[in-house]
């Protein structure tokens, strides 16, 4: 984690305003300079201004130990600095103070304003003083000299300090920036993880609730007409050889199929793990987040699911089969038969196979009708079965039901953004309707 704003703050180890026990060594080391400075420089303004030197050094002490404040006053300690300016006392101060004034956290006006007065106030006191010196015969240059030495002397006391410490605040606003920004995105990048780790979560929940619906459907129906073929096997297995062979058939038949259409659903499966394993190797060089590989591995298992699942053509096929089992049952198809997307077909599909295990499960006997309707912007099935014949004959036959085959419809149809409606008809049948969006 980065450190920036309330991180640093929390960061102080110092004391009183010190953020760190260097910065305050450093800043009474400085402090002590400035005080022995100044205090020699109160000796010849005491003897100037005709006070006790006594006085003189315990007020130069006294003005150069200011510095200690910089960082908390620093407009104090440039004041002090041009305040003592007359009496050439404090250019460490002054030029420390100036530095500090620049790099510190405050309006641009107020930092010229007091640039200003230094540089003005240094100017005026080495003008009078280099004046001085050339009346008392100290210096014998031109009159042209007065001028260029304040004004090279104040510039060089004031612009370095303050363009250096300019720089140093912009540098450390800019770190400061830096360093939020970095916070900044390493809090969305843990929210974006979150959320990949949520939206593969979502993924992985879809895939199981669709692959739950796939052997469901596989195994209630092959299993269902195994069931039916197998009791009729059992009455007629000493009554008619031939028909209890032809059944025997029937159901291995129907084993084959399942453990077929079961093999392709685990051949998905494996497909989908060996995506999940190439995107996490990819993740790991790439440094994508892991979590979204679980939604990769669900789209990838997905779409194989899709490509091998059935299609309408096989309806013919699987209304055979349970014509096969003893169920009456007839196929009507309206409008042009035509291709759809494979969610669409494969969704038809499903709803007509499961449609047809409830009736073997709870109906067995009754005779069924499904009606396939294409129409211009939909396509719309419905699978209706008649009272049976013989109630008891369904328990005989021992299907169990968990409830979820109407649950899996209904949640296929509206997916798709289609219409589901299911429930028992006048006449004591049961009736499923679907109507499904083609485009």
């Amino acid at each position: 984690m980065t450190t920036t704003g309330a991180d640093h703050a929390t960061a102080l180890t110092g004391p009183w305003w010190w953020s760190r026990w260097r910065s305050a060594v450093l800043d009474g080391a400085l402090a002590l300079v400035s005080a022995l400075e100044c205090g020699a420089e109160g000796i010849p303004f005491a003897r100037d201004a005709g006070v006790p030197l006594s006085a003189g050094i315990v007020f130069g002490l006294l003005a150069g130990s200011v510095l200690l404040l910089r960082r908390k006053w620093p407009i104090a300690v440039v004041l002090v600095s041009i305040a003592i300016t007359p009496a050439q006392m404090g250019f460490l101060m002054g030029i420390v103070g100036l530095y500090t004034l620049a790099a510190a956290e405050l309006p641009r006006r107020i930092i010229v304003a007091l640039a200003g007065m230094s540089l003005v106030g240094t100017m005026i006191v080495t003008f009078v003083r280099v004046k001085q010196d050339m009346a008392r015969g100290d210096l014998t240059l031109g009159d042209w000299f007065v001028p260029f030495a304040a004004v090279t002397t104040s510039l060089g006391l004031t612009a370095p300090p303050l363009l250096l410490g300019l720089y140093v605040g912009a540098r450390r606003r800019l770190m400061e920036s830096l360093r939020e920004r970095a916070d900044s995105l390493e809090r969305e990048l843990q929210l974006l993880a979150e959320r990949a780790e949520e939206r593969a979560e979502w993924a992985r929940g879809e895939e199981r609730t669709r692959i739950a619906r796939e052997m469901h459907d596989v195994v209630a129906h092959r299993v269902s007409l195994m069931v039916v073929h197998a009791a009729a096997l059992q009455a007629v297995a000493r009554k008619d050889p031939e028909k209890a062979v032809r059944n025997a058939a029937l159901v291995g038949d129907m084993g084959r199929q399942a453990l077929t259409e079961l093999r392709e659903m685990l051949g998905v499966l494996r497909s989908g793990e060996s995506v999940r394993r190439r995107a996490a190797s990819s993740a790991s060089s790439a440094a994508v987040p892991l979590a979204a590989v679980g939604v990769a591995a669900a789209v990838a298992a997905s779409r194989v699911a899709e490509e091998e699942g059935p299609w309408l053509s096989e309806l013919e096929e699987l209304i055979g089969q349970s014509a096969a089992a003893g169920m009456a049952v007839d196929l009507s198809v309206e409008g042009e038969v035509r291709s759809y997307a494979v969610q669409i077909e494969q969704t038809a599909y499903r709803v007509v196979q499961e449609a047809l295990t409830n009736v073997h499960k709870h109906a067995a006997g009754a005779k069924t009708h499904v009606r396939l309707a294409h129409r211009g912007v939909e396509i719309a099935m419905q699978v209706e079965n008649e009272p049976p014949p013989e109630p008891a004959s369904a328990a005989s036959v021992g299907l169990p039901s968990g409830g979820n085959g109407l649950v899996g419809m209904r949640e296929r149809v509206l997916g798709l953004g289609g219409v589901f409606v299911s429930g028992p008809t006048d006449a004591g049948g049961f009736r499923v309707s679907a109507v499904i969006p083609a485009v």
